[in-house]
């Protein structure tokens, strides 16, 4: 499913118009994103919680030559998903 997909299954499901659809889900991306970038977390129950995790700096090689290079410190995003939220995907029909 893609984000325009996504849109038309929201605006069926809560009777809203695409446009209030898509203002919704750039909102929730939009506060996610500026709460991870704050360093907070964010958590829905049942489905899940949105973090930041740190990486060290550390060494790779460069797959065609062999040479070590150098990987630069970050932070990634991490989602680990609810107990619900797994459940329901491995709940049989």
């Amino acid at each position: 499913m893609n984000k325009g997909e996504l849109i038309d299954k929201i605006s069926a499901d809560a009777g809203i118009t695409k446009v209030q659809a898509n203002a919704a889900i750039d909102s929730f991306t939009g506060s996610v994103i500026a709460t991870l970038k704050k360093g907070d977390r964010v958590t829905l129950v049942g489905f899940g919680t949105f973090s930041v995790s740190a990486r060290a700096a550390r060494n790779g090689r460069n797959p065609q030559t062999g040479a070590v290079i150098k990987i630069k410190a970050s932070k990634v995003p991490k989602f680990k998903s609810g107990k619900g939220f797994a459940e329901s995907i491995n709940k049989k029909k």
